[in-house]
């Protein structure tokens, strides 16, 4: 029987080791592991992030293998008493609401809304006899409508969100049931069951893996949902569960015991133990499977489950749903609050004038006593105080509320109709699956976008390379007929070619040019590319597109990689089948920037082949460098094009040298400590007087219309932020190719901003604490001055972020001391106050900047940059992303548009706008939600306006009638003057207004600023509103008074019914007057709605004041031929036409006066367009420096270190069964036997899976 070993720390030295698993990897394993032993016992040591320095009793996570009885018996409190199990289940809940608790919870959130409140309070009162002036209905009727209608529309959007839960919990998967995997659902998973998971299936929960049928247990995983990356990383099972665990029957008395963490939104960090067997086995993020995530090239791989449901790392990075409310929403209830304030003012001074009318009535008119003996006048004031107030309350009418939201509700529509953010291919429309927030969308300064799948494709295609001096790929290939009568000879040619040059082709096939051959030659050996044979197909699985881009290039133009084992790669140069010997493989790391291959070749020949950043390669070759100047300026060609360039070279190496190489590298290899390093410095010492061989050039892929949607995006003064997972270089070539970044910019890095910054954090006397802005041309004068004037970029990691949002916990000091001490450093500084200022310096840093990526950043680190930034700018963020990794920023941000990309509908199912592709971003913010913001802005300016005009009179009147609150107009009229008089105009302002046609307010995207400073409505232009209104009913209640005096007779008109239907009937003309001078963009429905409200207003008075009607019901029908009477008088007539007249004039000088001190429309359109042409030239050229950090390398920016390793061990390797590659369509021949130097035979082969 084969003794046991693990990855775990040995319990004996006698353990046995197991071939297939380095020696050096379980010597640095066991290193680590001793040395994190010994690093958590000294005292004061500081662990690496705040998490992970807990003390040994906060690994209190413990799961016992196929014992769901011990998980269920374990509860926690919360809210109060109430208690739930600690181990959740694996369902999900995201939506808010259920049948329950949707009518109480859905008033709840509706009554936030001051408005709603204030109603209600009304509504309470007018159930008051003795102080109602209106029918209690009559306000009770539209609140319960306008309830309802937002309502349903919640209910409907949660809808949605419970079918997406019901979806996601019933996906099948295979959980072990007594000894046999059995088809269930997810929501059916229990902390501690066993899973099984097939090829292509999505991680149900987090997972322990314990095996899978690769080779050493490896899994290959896709982690888009997560960091948005579509390389494959791979995670290796335990040793000992590999070995032990290899049927069902052995999954089910696996009895193992895991103690780890508390589950926690840290989505790259896992540490706990495994106790199985009297022995402990170390584990960490590399044998975790994490829910979201997708198997690949796996045919099936089993789990344990560690965190299910909402313990999952995922859904700890996923935020609660906001309720969320537009800048206008807080406006308004601003607005509401104050004007409930000025009402019970007013209500309360004219209840005060009532008791003193009252008390000099009753002096003046004492023989009256008896009617008034049972009231006092302090009582008197009291009911007029609650009359008045009831009166003015129609100055906040219902009927705009609920136009609000029809606005609203409409102008969605508009969005979901509009042909142009119509994507064909996904047949998907643009989705407004919010309706209260689209005015917001005109007021967005800043937009947090995700990278990949947002921006990008995340497809890289091979367009051009550099081969001694000259630059092949110029051509068309899409355009050359002949291109696939040129590449018939090719059995292997790649289906989805892209790259083609009719002069590289004639050269390859002459195969006479060795650097020609040497440069396809290395693009076939040097990766590390899997490669497996499906349906009688080679298909490559790379560590990154870029490799998988530049191995099928070279596929295509006949230098086929075939297959490879531990130590071999064979490749088909022009059909001749080739071997060589892997002597050395040197991988890939973010230092190194470039992996090289030493080979020995069929001929016996050691050669090295190093691909990698242009930076690295150059400044490695030998003196001779006679193509060196030709390559530099191709390379410069193809970063001009924003092209990921990267460098390809070699060289022949001799025995003896190799000899001597070999025995340090093996002597590094085996160290115990600095072994990293150590190995860095022996490649350092082959890796020189390289050849330099040429140039690749690939294109990541962007979108359609990015870079001009970013264009449009800056010079509408919107800022655009990159929040990604994806690695630093990849993020910025994105930035460059998309224009996002450009080549006049100085690029801040997270040295150059600490060094920036750190003043400002430490100092007691940093501006940030005093108040001054911490980047302002004076923070900028001990740095380079190049950095206080141009352009700058800042580019950070999400490990540079924990500092900013103090995540990595107290200092050493700070731990170690006693709770007197900490006692009396809390009364010295205030811990709260400087972590603010650490955000708000580094915000105020980022805010001077043009562009800000932000790399490697988790999905909660996403939220809290929005919330960051919404926090200490006061600004209104749009976040947008397509997986569910963007998920906790679209609910954090104000607005949050859901992608429909390829890494499915999480993103979409929790936004508020769905689109299609990026490019439509433009149409939604600069047209819909410009035009929205206008429309609700004039609607809102006007409705004021209009009430105030009519309403204000019940003041000036109350003078008149010894503050008595009797109503001025009917009854009717006041229930009617906003829902039929005077709606329509201002309905199709809200509906249909523009200021610029759709067009123009793309070409000038400048327009977009006055919507993120408020200029169309705000404080100031209420108090103008106000100002105004006040102004007409002043001028409508006088000017009557004045013309009609107090005068009697027959055929006078100076009763107070047609006093009243005069004042009424100037209003309503007034306000049809400036509705008139307000509207920019009239239709036939602007039209129709004027003449809609004329003649409502004349059929409803026929009605209203027809004797039948009065005859009916006198208490409600009180005013009978009152228009009639008023409106037959000429005297009234002209009445009606002077107020009209003196209440236009002033609007009419002010748009007068307007036109020629202001500046016109067009001048500022035409300086936008100066702007946009300024820009052209700097944007769209690129001007690098040689020795810039800002030149773009493709190689490996998106590849994981560590694939040279299994391949070198041979763990990813699995032995290959009958040879099939003879019944492909090759080259013709079948595979020959090719001995390798040391005279080995061949025939042992491996294939990559």
């Amino acid at each position: 029987m084969r003794p046991r070993s693990g990855t775990g720390v040995e319990a004996s030295g006698e353990k046995q080791e197991k071939p297939g698993l380095a020696k050096h990897q379980r010597e640095k394993l066991s290193c680590r592991i001793n040395a994190f032993s010994v690093y958590q016992n000294l005292p004061g040591t500081k662990m690496a992030s705040q998490d992970d320095s807990k003390s040994q009793q906060d690994f209190t996570w413990i799961v016992k293998a196929n014992d769901r009885a011990y998980h269920e018996q374990f509860h926690t409190t919360y809210a109060w008493c109430l208690k739930k199990k600690k181990y959740a289940g694996n369902g999900i809940k995201t939506a808010k609401y259920n049948v329950l608790t949707f009518l109480p919870l859905n008033l709840y959130e509706q009554l936030h809304r001051l408005v709603n409140i204030y109603f209600i309070f009304i509504i309470l009162l007018q159930t008051v006899p003795q102080i109602s002036t209106l029918p209690w209905f009559a306000l009770l009727f539209p609140l319960t409508l306008l309830l309802s209608i937002r309502g349903v529309r919640d209910l409907i959007d949660d809808i949605g969100r419970h079918r997406s839960d019901w979806e996601i919990n019933s996906r099948p998967c295979e959980i072990l049931t007594g000894k046999s995997f059995i088809q269930k659902k997810w929501r059916d998973i229990c902390v501690g069951d066993i899973v099984c998971l097939r090829k292509d299936s999505i991680v149900p929960a987090d997972l322990l893996l314990l095996s899978s049928t690769e080779p050493n247990s490896l899994c290959y995983v896709e982690t888009m949902d997560i960091d948005g990356e579509t390389n494959l990383k791979y995670r290796q099972a335990l040793l000992v569960t590999h070995e032990q665990l290899t049927n069902d029957g052995s999954m089910a008395a696996f009895d193992g015991v895991i103690t780890c963490e508390e589950p926690n939104s840290r989505m790259h960090s896992f540490v706990g133990t495994l106790d199985w067997h009297g022995e402990k086995y170390s584990l960490d993020s590399e044998k975790l499977l994490l829910r979201g995530c997708k198997v690949r090239n796996t045919e099936a791989c089993y789990g344990l489950v560690i965190y299910a449901g909402f313990d999952s790392k995922i859904m700890k990075n996923c935020g609660k749903i906001k309720l969320k409310k537009t800048k206008l929403s807080h406006l308004m209830d601003r607005l509401v609050l104050l004007i409930t304030i000025s009402l019970f003012l007013i209500s309360f001074g004219l209840a005060v004038g009532s008791g003193v009318s009252a008390e000099r009535f009753r002096e003046q008119h004492a023989y009256l006593f008896a009617f008034y003996s049972t009231t006092s006048s302090i009582q008197y004031a009291f009911f007029a105080f609650w009359g008045f107030l009831i009166l003015l309350s129609l100055v906040i009418p219902m009927s705009m509320l609920i136009t609000f939201e029809f606005i609203y509700l409409v102008n969605s529509c508009f969005i979901n109709w509009d042909r142009e953010m119509y994507y064909a291919p996904k047949d998907m429309p643009a989705k407004a699956r919010s309706t209260s927030l689209n005015d917001q969308l005109g007021q967005i300064e800043y937009v947090f976008s995700d990278k990949t799948g947002t921006l990008t494709q995340n497809i890289m295609t091979f367009k051009k390379c550099c081969i001694n001096g000259v630059i092949y790929g110029s051509q068309n290939s899409a355009q050359d007929k002949s291109m696939e009568m040129d590449l018939k000879w090719n059995k292997y040619l790649d289906s989805k070619l892209e790259f083609y040059d009719q002069q590289l082709l004639a050269n390859i096939r002459r195969n006479d040019d060795p650097m020609v051959k040497e440069f396809m030659r290395l693009l076939a050996i040097c990766h590390t590319v899997m490669v497996e044979e499906k349906q009688n197909q080679l298909v490559y699985q790379a560590a990154s597109p870029d490799e998988e881009a530049l191995v099928t290039v070279a596929r295509n133009l006949g230098y086929v990689f075939l297959s490879r084992t531990q130590d071999t790669v064979t490749i088909s140069e022009l059909g001749v089948e080739r071997t060589y010997k892997v002597l050395a493989l040197l991988d890939f790391n973010s230092v190194r920037k470039r992996m090289s291959i030493v080979v020995r070749d069929p001929e016996g020949h050691i050669k090295l082949y190093t691909k990698g950043a242009d930076t690295v390669i150059l400044e490695r070759l030998h003196r001779e460098r006679a193509t060196e100047g030709c390559t530099v300026k191709a390379l410069d060609t193809f970063a001009a094009e924003t092209l990921r360039t990267l460098c390809v070279a070699t060289r022949d190496v001799g025995e003896s040298e190799f000899s001597l190489w070999s025995k340090k590298h093996h002597a590094a290899s085996v160290l115990l400590q600095n072994r990293a390093q150590e190995l860095d410095k022996v490649y350092e010492e082959i890796e020189k007087d390289l050849r330099l061989l040429g140039a690749t050039a690939i294109e990541d892929k962007l979108q359609d219309g990015v870079p001009e949607t970013i264009q449009l995006l800056k010079r509408g003064d919107i800022k655009v932020w990159v929040l990604t997972g994806d690695k630093q270089e990849t993020a910025v070539n994105i930035g460059f190719a998309c224009r996002l970044l450009s080549d006049d910019m100085t690029i801040l890095e997270e040295s150059e901003i600490s060094e920036i910054l750190e003043p400002g954090w430490y100092s007691n006397s940093s501006l940030a604490s005093s108040g001054e802005g911490l980047c302002k041309e004076k923070s900028f004068l001990s740095f380079p001055a190049s950095l206080s004037h141009g352009k700058k970029a800042l580019v950070v990691t999400g490990d540079f972020l924990d500092k900013i949002f103090h995540t990595e916990g107290s200092t050493t000091e700070e731990q170690n001391l006693s709770w007197r001490q900490r006692l009396s450093c809390c009364r010295d500084r205030n811990k709260k106050d400087q972590e603010n200022a650490m955000e708000k310096a580094f915000v105020e840093l980022a805010t001077t900047c043009q562009a800000v990526i932000c790399c490697r950043v988790t999905p909660k680190q996403k939220a809290l940059i929005v919330q960051m930034v919404k926090r200490h700018k006061k600004a209104i963020s749009l976040a947008i992303g397509d997986g569910a990794n963007d998920v906790n920023m679209i609910k954090t941000a104000d607005i949050g548009v859901g992608i429909s990309g390829q890494e499915g509908m999480q993103a979409v199912q929790c936004s508020d706008y769905a689109l299609a592709q990026f490019r439509y971003l433009e149409r939604l913010l600069f047209v819909h939600g410009r035009w929205s913001y206008l429309r609700i802005c004039k609607f809102l300016r006007y409705f004021f306006y209009k009430t105030f005009a009519g309403m204000m009179v019940q003041i000036w009147f109350a003078f008149y009638t010894g503050f008595t609150a009797q109503p001025l107009l009917e009854g009717w009229f006041l229930a009617l003057y906003n829902v039929f008089y005077t709606s329509y105009p201002v309905l199709c302002m809200g509906l249909f207004e523009q200021d610029v046609s759709a067009k123009k307010s793309l070409q000038f995207p400048e327009l977009y600023k006055a919507g993120q400073k408020d200029r169309f409505f705000n404080f100031r232009i209420f108090c103008l509103c106000f100002i105004h209104g006040s102004f007409v009913s002043l001028a409508n209640f006088f000017i009557t008074l004045w013309a009609m005096g107090d005068h009697s007779g027959t055929h006078v008109v100076g009763d107070y019914q047609s006093f009243a239907m005069v004042i009424a009937t100037a209003a309503i003309f007034t306000v049809i007057a400036e509705s008139m001078m307000e509207v920019k963009f009239w239709t036939v429905l602007s039209v129709l709605a004027i003449v809609i409200s004329i003649g409502f207003y004349c059929l409803f008075s026929y009605i209203t004041q027809s004797f039948q009607a009065f005859k009916t019901s006198p208490v409600a029908f009180q005013f009978p031929a009152a228009t009639k009477n008023a409106l037959t008088d000429p005297l009234s007539l002209f009445v009606v036409l002077l107020c009209v007249v003196v209440n236009t004039i002033p609007s009419l000088t002010f748009r007068f006066v307007r036109s020629f001190a202001g500046p016109t429309t067009m001048s500022e359109l035409l300086q936008a367009r100066d702007m946009q042409e300024k820009q052209k030239a700097v944007e769209l050229t690129s001007h690098i420096r040689r020795n810039s950090h800002l030149r773009r390398s493709s190689y490996a920016f998106s590849h994981k270190e560590g694939y040279a390793d299994l391949i070198s061990r041979g763990a990813s390797l699995r032995s290959k069964g009958p040879r099939v590659r003879s019944q492909l369509n090759g080259f013709g021949s079948s595979p020959k036997y090719t001995p390798s130097v040391d005279g080995a035979s061949e025939e042992k082969k491996f294939h990559l899976c």
